[in-house]
């Protein structure tokens, strides 16, 4: 019946329509909170409550960047390449004064599901400190048949140590070590509860960190 699917097309362009609305309401507020935090974060007479504050707000605006990816697209999968370089672009602005963030890309993202993307660009925003840094990512079919990913990010800054730390499942939830901040403790559980995989930290040549996260797609 001709009519009945015209029908159910409009209905389905509408609940299209209606979920990137939303999307993009959500990245408004979320764009909102971030600019409250900026604002609160300048008023901020210690160094550690500035740094908490810019660092919740470098988190939120992340979040938006992913809302606001969904807003534009007819799927609930991001172009996590496009929404990297966004986000990079975001976190150079974002620099604390007397730091610089230098980036470069490689290898290929591509499409990532939503429920994927968030967590990932959290994770990413996590590693990422100043300096200068590369990303890569690779796309892989494990032995069991599951679409991976490959994500090394690189930095020359003053490295974590000489002793590699890898964790995954379960003893990523173990309690927080004294040398460990917030941010190590959000990448730790994001990666393995949310992209079902595991991280690494090694030290980079000739300076620097070098993080290797593995994650499962399906």
């Amino acid at each position: 019946d001709v009519t009945e699917l015209r029908r159910r097309e409009l209905e389905l362009m509408t609940k299209d329509a209606t979920i990137r609305e939303i999307h993009h309401r959500v990245k408004n507020n979320l764009q909102t909170v971030s600019a409250l935090l900026r604002l609160q974060s300048r008023r901020m007479t210690t160094p550690e409550a500035k740094q908490g504050l810019e660092q919740a707000m470098r988190r939120v605006a992340t979040i938006a960047t992913v809302h606001e990816a969904l807003s534009q697209g007819l799927t609930q999968s991001v172009d996590f390449d496009e929404l990297i370089e966004r986000q990079f672009h975001i976190a150079a602005e974002l620099a604390s004064p007397g730091q610089t963030v230098d980036t470069e890309l490689l290898g290929h993202f591509g499409l990532l599901p939503s429920q994927f993307a968030t967590p990932l660009a959290l994770v990413i925003n996590e590693v990422v400190a100043t300096g200068r840094v590369t990303l890569e990512g690779c796309r892989n079919i494990n032995e069991q048949g599951d679409n991976t990913l490959t994500v090394i990010i690189t930095d020359n800054g003053r490295g974590m140590g000489d002793d590699p730390i890898e964790e995954s499942g379960a003893d990523a939830y173990r309690p927080t070590a004294e040398h460990e901040g917030l941010g190590m403790q959000i990448v730790r559980t994001l990666v393995a509860s949310e992209l079902n995989g595991s991280i690494r930290w090694e030290a980079n040549e000739p300076s620097g960190t070098r993080v290797i996260i593995n994650a499962v797609l399906s």
